[in-house]
Order: structure tokens, then C-alpha cells, then sequence
């Protein structure tokens, strides 16, 4: 047997290692499925955020009411049959206000995830594979951006840039992508001295290629859970600023506009506020219960007894 052919057939048993490995990988993700569902508090949250993005995306139906339009005649009126949650200091529907609300926590939240992420992730792949300087220097921004208490740093981005949604965005985005970074970065370090790895260098593939089948691909269930456990942080921060008047302002109906706009009326009507703040802590709660049961799921070692 010839050289040539012998490479050949040691190419063809490395791509069958990596075939094997890839189905060895979806295996286990049809058995993290399996104790995700069988995870109460994991299943209670998905139908918690599920409702509430139903809430969301369907807010304009679910109620007659409109968000922003006032009616002085039934300020503060208590709940009753015409308004479930009463109204507020305008005379606007609290429930239609607290439905739209989610749909401005949502959009938010995501985006932040969204900004957040793709640049923790990148940063934090960059760091961990290549190593060296590069991993110097942005774990030293790194640690200079975590020495700043986060909603400090985050007011004053956003006092700086002014408000609205998309600068809430970026001032939570700014300050919060570091923590992507410092998880994905372990996560790789442990990943790039797999065998696939090496196997998948040995029959020519580029770094790049590797980058992209073999190492963000096992990183991905890290970058998942830090998302979910991250979305409640981000839903907390972007209603903090709202709530202390450098994030989405009245009269747009967001959940910490409701609470700080509520809380001059806490003993005549303490719906307004209350209201806002169950809905926060019910989403926040879907979302951790999410992140834990799939924390679980991933890695059944780390399960709390």
C-alpha cells in the first residue's frame, strides 16, 4: 500500500472520528432535553416567558384600551370590572399599560442580550483560542470595566448619550458584555485542546474552519445559559434606569417608568407601582428558573440537592 493511500485512509478514519463525535453530540442534546423537561421550576418558567411574550406580541388585542391616552375624570380609580388594575395618576388603564410595558421590557432586554453577546462572545472566543497578547489585553479591559459598580457605569453612559431605548441599549451593552467574555474565555480554553480540535487541524482545515465547526459550536451551550441567566440582569438594569429617569421615559408604558410614576401614590393607589413590580419579579423569576434547569440539564454535577 502506497504513501498516498494510507493518508487517505487515515483522512478517512479522522472525518469518520469527527462524524462520530457529531452524533455522539446530538445524542446528548436529545438527553439535556430529557432532564430539561423533567426539570418542574425549568418547565414552570418556560411557561411563565412564554405568557409573557404572548402578553408581548399580542398586547393590542388583548386589551380596549389605549396605553397613552388619559382621562383626568378616572384618575386613581380603584380595580373593578372596567379597569382589572385600575388606572394611574392620568386615568390611563394600568393592566393595558403593564401589557405593553412587556412588550418595551422585551424588545429591550433582547437587544441588550443581543449588543451584549455578540461582542462578549466574539471577544471572549479571541481571547481564549489565541491566547498571548491579545488575551492580555482584553482581559485587562475586562477587569478595568468590572471595577466600576455596573448601574454607576451604566447611568453614566446613559447620561451622557441622552435617553431613549437605544441608548439604554448601549450603556447596558457597554458594561455588560465582560461577563460573556470571561465565561466563553474558560469555556474555550478547556475546548481547544480537545482531540477533535487536533484531529480537525491534522487534515487541513484552517483555524477559521475550526473556529467555526468544531470550537463555537461546544461553546454554544455556555453562551445559552448565559443568556438566560444574563436576560433577568438586563429586564433589572434597563428598569432601574427607567425608574431613576435616565432610561425609557412617560409616556411610553415601561415597567420602571411605572413604578417611579406610581410611587407618589403608594397609599392611595399602590396598584400602579405594585402592579409593575409583580411583573418584573414574575419575568425575572421565568427566566432564572430557565437558566437553572438548563444549567442543570447541560451539566447534571452541578444539580443543587
Amino acid at each position: 500500500m502506497t504513501d498516498n493511500q494510507n493518508n487517505e485512509l487515515s483522512h478517512e478514519q479522522i472525518r469518520q472520528d469527527i462524524a462520530n463525535l457529531r452524533r455522539k453530540k446530538s445524542s446528548q442534546m436529545s438527553l439535556v432535553w430529557s432532564r430539561f423537561r423533567k426539570n418542574k421550576l425549568a418547565l414552570a418558567g418556560f411557561v411563565i416567558v412564554s405568557i409573557v411574550v404572548f402578553i408581548a406580541v399580542f398586547a393590542d388585542f388583548l386589551t380596549s384600551y389605549d396605553p397613552l391616552e388619559t382621562d383626568p375624570f378616572n384618575r386613581l380609580k380603584a380595580p373593578s370590572a372596567e379597569h382589572w388594575l385600575g388606572t394611574d395618576e392620568l386615568g390611563r388603564d394600568v393592566l393595558t399599560r403593564l401589557f405593553h410595558g412587556s412588550r418595551i421590557a422585551l424588545e429591550i432586554g433582547v437587544l441588550i442580550i443581543l449588543f451584549e453577546g455578540v461582542i462578549g462572545i466574539f471577544l471572549g472566543v479571541i481571547s481564549g483560542y489565541f491566547g498571548g497578547w491579545i488575551d492580555a489585553i482584553i482581559m485587562r479591559i475586562v477587569d478595568i470595566l468590572r471595577s466600576f459598580p455596573v448601574i454607576i457605569l451604566a447611568m453614566a453612559i446613559a447620561g451622557i448619550m441622552g435617553q431613549g431605548v437605544w441608548n439604554v441599549v448601549i450603556a447596558l451593552g457597554i458594561v455588560g458584555w465582560t461577563t460573556y467574555t470571561r465565561m466563553v474565555r474558560s469555556k474555550i480554553l478547556t475546548i481547544k485542546e480537545a482531540d477533535y480540535v487536533e484531529a480537525a487541524y491534522s487534515i487541513g482545515e484552517s483555524t477559521a474552519s475550526v473556529i467555526a465547526r468544531y470550537v463555537l459550536p461546544n461553546a454554544l451551550p455556555t453562551a445559552i445559559i448565559m443568556i438566560c441567566i444574563m436576560m433577568p440582569t438586563a429586564l433589572i438594569a434597563s428598569a432601574t434606569l427607567s425608574f431613576l429617569g435616565v432610561g425609557v421615559q412617560p409616556p411610553t408604558p415601561a415597567w420602571g417608568a411605572m413604578i417611579a410614576a406610581g410611587r407618589g401614590y403608594l397609599l392611595k393607589a399602590p396598584w400602579i407601582s405594585t402592579s409593575a413590580g409583580l411583573a418584573i419579579m414574575i419575568t425575572v423569576l421565568g427566566f432564572n428558573f430557565i437558566g437553572d434547569g438548563l444549567r442543570d440539564a447541560l451539566d447534571p454535577t452541578t444539580k443543587r440537592n
